[in-house]
């Protein structure tokens, strides 16, 4: 009889966990997959071995994941509905990892003069970091706004190329005493989202 009980108990447990099981949406963590079994274990060592930085594994990441540039019009700071998209989507990023730090370097196209060129480029690193500080993101997040006015074209012409209008947003480096880093491990980031994954799953 009590061999008998405890396989009815274990069946109904079971068949609790299964009936709990068609209420979640997804499993915590479905999202984190980077493509290869075994990444982030793989990236720990390489960040405690000190043959990476934690920044240069988050840059890899981020421009995997978001696009980090937006365009303008010409002669304009303004952002267009197509770069207020894209930089929505760098701002959810961003919040999601406090401990990097950001830049935002501005570009233009080669009209106009040298000096005029420059001021344009600071004026939509500035109006882009506006916008992010506006979605959430911490000022202290972003340290800092470049202008390399013509200087670094993405196409080289002396007229009015669209590519070069731009801004780009790039991680410049990762605090190792923040809180939710320990001696910066990205094992510690992984974890922090697993957990975090696990918030958003539904119970209805």
């Amino acid at each position: 009889m009590a061999v008998d009980r405890r396989f009815f108990l274990l069946g109904a447990a079971g068949f609790g966990l299964s009936a709990c099981g068609s209420s979640f949406e997804r499993e915590a963590g479905i999202g984190l997959d980077e493509g290869a079994f075994g990444n982030p274990t793989m990236h720990n060592h390489l960040v405690q071995t000190g043959q990476i930085s934690l920044a240069e594994i988050m840059t890899r990441r981020f421009h995997d994941e978001v696009p980090s540039m937006v365009n303008f019009d010409f002669g304009s700071a303004a952002l267009s509905s197509d770069a207020k998209s894209i930089l929505l989507k760098q701002a959810d990023w961003m919040k999601r990892f406090p401990e990097l730090r950001f830049t935002v370097y501005g570009h233009t196209d080669a009209v106009g003069s040298t000096a005029s060129n420059y001021r344009l480029g600071l004026r939509r690193a500035q109006a882009v970091r506006n916008y992010l500080v506006a979605r959430g993101v911490p000022h202290r997040s972003i340290i800092a706004i470049v202008s390399r006015g013509e200087e670094q074209p993405l196409i080289v012409s002396e007229g009015r190329e669209p590519a070069n209008r731009r801004t780009v947003t790039e991680i410049s480096g990762a605090i190792r005493r923040h809180p939710n880093v320990m001696n910066g491990e990205y094992a510690r980031i992984i974890h922090r989202e697993y957990v975090a994954s696990g918030a958003q799953v539904s119970t209805r």
